[in-house]
């Protein structure tokens, strides 16, 4: 407990303005820019990936300098202060948007559909008089695979049933509003196509059963389906009835809870996750000692000026020996970003999304859509899996582009990606394939090459050599697990190795020349 009343100033005080002025800002610039203006953004990226995202800027910036006069074991107990501050600000932001659209939404009372669109949009709707049509259903079946390594598949069956004022009018050849119902089931990516095949049918069987024991005539209000996936989905199904003309349809979910209990405990939480938040910080800052020759120096502002952020984005700026790698890194980052900001998702895309963007199919490829061989290499099928293949990217290339220079570099990195990718539609006859991780496993082959032949030198050589090998290994191991193309990872590693063997007499030439030069 030592310097209580400095840590309370010089660390907990700013915590405190940073959050309480974050979830302040956010609420009111969500409400102002996506609730009021309407600005068509994805809900889930405004509601937990913003939130959650966006409050490593100001404790990067303020309190970061500050957590680091506190004495740590190791330079990750510094990092756990800054993650765990941002949680403590991300929860309950991302409570207080789900109460901000729950509580601003209005309920509009008509006496049917037909009103509707004569009234002002609000996000609920109680109708007096309907008529579910169960006749002219419209049904997606869909999956998507998701997980920190594609562990999960997740079976989806998203329907639609149009609503009418009566039951006259389905003899109408137009209508524009649904009640949408969404049917999912998690099980495991691991298994056989045949075992997912399988288990779909017995989860639709299952569901159709449910769905036509379901009352879709009992419910007390309905509410607007936002801006979300699950609104795609129910409009790809839609899209599929002859009697929808245009992209206006409404999908509604209906809420079987009285309106007043809309918000549920969303207030109360809000402010209690900020509670146990800003109670935990304080618990935790307890524990560490300041440093205190740092500490002085930031009292009389002589702290020594802090790099590492700096440090950090020069991996995003291209310079002399880490140019090319930089901007590869740099167009898979703002492929993903584009991506997102299209409504694709976060955590992970759905492979038609995915065919649309470029990736790599192999009915498509051959059939004149080459192209696909490269641009998949520049697309990813998620957050995590564009996170690990950057990562991945970014060790082997700070040793082999200073090395090979920028045009072999990307000259092998071009060449084993395609030749991953060759190796995938070979190997797969119907599989979605993206991810640079082809190409990235052609430069740890290569790499490996250059370990094995001695090309670095031999203290250096023997340190990476049994790392890589394990990245390698590990890697591999898990592509056998099921949900991971490493029909191109293998591809990529064999092409590059293959390349290394080729070249590195040369390359080793070239190091010892260097190395004589310099002495």
């Amino acid at each position: 407990m030592t310097g209580l009343s400095d840590k309370l100033k010089l660390i907990y005080k700013p915590f405190l303005i940073i959050a309480i002025c974050f979830i302040a800002t956010y609420t009111f610039l969500h409400w102002a820019l996506f609730i009021k203006a309407g600005i068509p953004v994805k809900e889930d990226i405004v509601k937990f990936w913003l939130p959650f995202g966006l409050p490593f800027i100001p404790i990067l910036i303020w309190l970061r300098p500050r957590i680091k006069l506190l004495q740590f074991k190791n330079d990750n107990g510094s990092f756990g202060y800054q993650f765990l501050a941002c949680i403590a600000i991300a929860i309950p932001t991302i409570i207080a948007q789900a109460y901000l659209i729950t509580a601003t939404g209005k309920l509009t009372q008509v006496d049917n559909v037909s009103q509707i669109d004569k009234t002002e949009k609000t996000k609920y709707y109680s109708l007096k008089n309907y008529y579910i049509d169960r006749q002219r259903v419209a049904v997606r079946n869909t999956a998507t695979v998701t997980g920190k390594l594609n562990t999960d598949f997740n079976m989806l069956i998203y329907v639609a049933l149009p609503i009418f004022e009566n039951i006259s009018d389905t003899a109408k050849t137009e209508f524009k509003f649904w009640l949408g119902k969404k049917y999912s089931e998690r099980i495991s990516n691991r298994l056989s196509d045949q075992e997912k095949d399988d288990k779909y049918k017995v989860f639709a069987e299952q569901k159709q059963k449910e769905f036509e024991e379901t009352d879709f005539k009992n419910f007390k209000f309905l509410e607007v389906i936002g801006n979300t996936e699950d609104h795609d989905e129910f409009n790809k199904a839609i899209a599929k009835s002859e009697a929808v003309k245009g992209n206006q349809q409404i999908v509604f979910e209906a809420k079987n809870e009285p309106f007043e209990n809309r918000n549920g405990k969303k207030l109360e939480w809000t402010f209690g996750s900020l509670a146990i938040g800003f109670l935990a910080y304080f618990i935790f800052l307890l524990f560490p000692k300041f440093q205190e020759s740092q500490l002085q120096k930031f009292k009389s502002s002589k702290i020594d000026k802090d790099t590492e952020i700096r440090e950090m984005l020069d991996f995003f700026i291209p310079k002399e020996g880490f140019y090319v790698t930089s901007i590869i890194i740099n167009i898979n980052l703002l492929v993903f970003i584009a991506m997102v900001i299209a409504g694709f998702g976060f955590v992970s895309f759905k492979g038609e999304d995915l065919l649309n963007w470029g990736a790599n199919y192999k009915p498509l490829t051959t059939d004149g859509q080459w192209w696909r061989l490269l641009t998949n290499t520049f697309m990813h099928g998620g957050l995590m899996h564009i996170l690990a293949n950057m990562y991945g990217l970014l060790f082997v290339g700070i040793f082999l582009e200073p090395l090979l220079g920028k045009k072999k570099y990307l000259l092998i990195y071009l060449t084993t990606g395609i030749l991953a990718s060759v190796a995938s539609i070979w190997w797969y006859d119907a599989t979605v394939s993206v991810g640079a991780s082809g190409a990235i496993f052609g430069l740890y082959g290569f790499f490996l090459a250059t370990l094995l032949l001695k090309v670095f030198p031999q203290d250096f050589g023997k340190a990476f050599l049994i790392s890589t090998l394990v990245f390698v290994g590990f890697n591999l191991l898990m592509g056998f697990t099921g949900g991971i193309d490493n029909a191109a990872h293998i591809g990529g590693l064999a092409s590059g190795f293959i390349i290394g063997l080729l070249m590195s007499k040369q390359l080793k030439q070239q190091v010892e020349i260097s190395a004589e030069s310099e002495e």
